[in-house]
């Protein structure tokens, strides 16, 4: 069974999706290792008072490490609240300003996921005034930011504010920095959104209702499907709510951070290969199908290729295929949904190929049959000899199509009892030459002359100037050319004083062999 069904919910209720083979989605809170830094960042040790800033002067609360009921450890920003009562991570008090009070989380999971809705962060007593929320997609080695988040974009970051419903299909994956969460509206307001499902909708509408558009673009959008994958998350908490108003050094209690719950939606990334995803030694892993293994479906199992491994694919709709359906051969890493034919084809194929799959050579060029289908040598070029070929492409065995008299792989040949004649119609001409000197061709071998010299040539003649002998019987194709395969052995061109048997002009000569 290479699909499963997908709950979607949206404004109309839920609706049922099918996909390509890979996990359901689940809330990742419950697998996921929450690390805080820097060391001390934790409110409690030792313990302090501190006040909101609804209640800026009433400072009676106490954070207390040594305390189960006065404590706010990190994990309790992944715990289930019960009973209605609110447990949350706290930090210090800005008790240092005027330095930054930073603090980091990050989120770890130790294996790739794709996230399927939106990340929801839950601050209490009011969200941070600037923030960025970062991923890693090679589990902590290395971040990007993912989202920016700030009460004035331009001073905090550099950039201009913008909302996802500003983005474009084709920059959709753009990181930008919005204002939406970060002015002071009252503390009542604490949620902080990542938004995956406007970016969805710009694909699938609002409601989400076209989702083949979606899982098609997932398939041919250079990026797309990378940009929902992540191994971590890690928020950098840069400055904390301040009331709508600047800090007032006269009470630092009221600032600092509290997050309650992180809900991350995601699912396991198997690459299209499992529909299920296990825990096993306290690691997610993808149970993998279709001959693949890996913590990610990444590797061909055992006796099979490890060339040969590609993702699956979202496509044909609606329930994709285990091998690849934007398969280039290597010439190219972009594909195109032509909706009208329901056709997926590669996009600005490399290496002189060509077609839907880069699997043709370009008009020009021919498939070297002793390379693979993915070698950059693949196509080579024909190079048919423009004096000599009818056409300047040549057939898929690479064998130029020649003139009369001609013969060679390029056409740069003549046959025997043919001259190469240059500039000609026809390259190659059976006709007895006159040779430039006023002579007559003999055999096609050599010259007799009026000027009292006899020119010879062990290949054939050809007539250039009609008094320059230096190229008279010239065989082959013009200076510069490619010598023909098979040519005739090499020439040497002498000169002979004829002395007393000079002949009449268009009166055979004597012949001379030379060794």
């Amino acid at each position: 069974n290479l699909h499963l069904l997908s709950s979607l919910s949206s404004e109309e209720g839920v609706g049922w999706q099918p996909y390509a083979c890979q996990p359901p989605s689940a809330n990742m809170k419950e697998f996921m290792q929450i690390r805080v830094d820097p060391p001390g960042i934790t409110c409690g040790n030792p313990p302090e008072r501190f006040c909101t800033l609804e209640n800026p002067y009433l400072c009676s609360d106490e954070c207390d490490a040594s305390s189960p009921d006065l404590s706010h450890p990190p994990q309790l920003m992944g715990d289930r609240e019960r009973s209605g009562l609110i447990t949350y991570w706290q930090t210090v008090t800005w008790s240092r300003y005027p330095e930054p009070l930073l603090a980091n989380i990050t989120l770890s999971w130790n294996k790739s996921l794709e996230v399927v809705d939106d990340v929801v962060i839950t601050f209490e007593y009011g969200r941070p005034t600037s923030m960025v929320l970062e991923k890693s997609v090679d589990k902590g080695a290395t971040w990007q930011p993912y989202q920016y988040y700030a009460d004035d974009c331009l001073e905090a970051f550099g950039m201009s504010p913008k909302q996802v419903s500003d983005l474009a299909p084709a920059n959709l994956t753009r990181v930008i920095c919005t204002e939406n969460y970060s002015r002071w509206v009252g503390a009542k307001k604490k949620d902080v959104v990542f938004e995956v499902r406007a970016r969805f909708g710009v694909f699938a509408g609002p409601k989400l209702i076209n989702m083949d558009a979606l899982y098609t673009r997932m398939e041919t959008m250079k990026g797309l499907r990378d940009f929902f994958t992540f191994t971590n998350l890690r928020l950098r908490l840069l400055r904390p709510a301040l009331g709508g108003t600047y800090v007032q050094r006269d009470n630092l209690l009221k600032y600092f951070y509290a997050v309650s719950n992180i809900e991350v939606p995601a699912r396991c990334k198997c690459n299209l290969h499992a529909s299920r995803c296990v825990l096993r030694d306290a690691t997610l892993q993808c149970d993998c199908e279709h001959n693949t293994t890996g913590q990610d479906c990444q590797l061909c199992r055992g006796g099979f290729r490890s060339r040969s491994w590609r993702a699956g694919s979202y496509l044909p709709l609606p329930k994709g295929t285990a091998n690849t359906y934007c398969e280039c051969n290597g010439h190219s890493n972009r594909c195109s949904y032509i909706e009208l034919i329901n056709v997926v084809t590669c996009v600005s194929c490399k290496h002189n190929t060509r077609g839907h799959n880069c699997q043709y050579c370009r008009l020009g060029y021919y498939r070297n049959a002793s390379l693979p289908l993915d070698d950059e040598n693949i196509c080579a070029e024909c190079e048919c000899n423009p004096e000599g070929s009818t056409h300047p492409h040549c057939s898929d065995d690479g064998l130029c199509r020649c003139k009369l008299g001609v013969t060679g792989r390029r056409c740069d040949s003549c046959l025997p009892g043919y001259t190469w004649r240059e500039g000609g119609e026809n390259a190659c001409d059976s006709e007895r030459l006159v040779c430039q000197n006023g002579g007559t061709c003999v055999d096609f071998q050599g010259c007799c002359g009026t000027n009292g010299k006899q020119v010879l040539d062990q290949t054939k003649c050809s007539p250039n100037s009609p008094h320059d002998d230096r190229n008279a019987g010239h065989s082959g194709p013009p200076s510069g050319a490619r010598p023909a395969d098979g040519a005739l052995r090499r020439t040497r061109r002498v000169q002979i004083p004829v002395m007393n048997f000079l002949l009449k002009p268009g009166v055979h000569c004597a012949t001379f062999s030379l060794f």
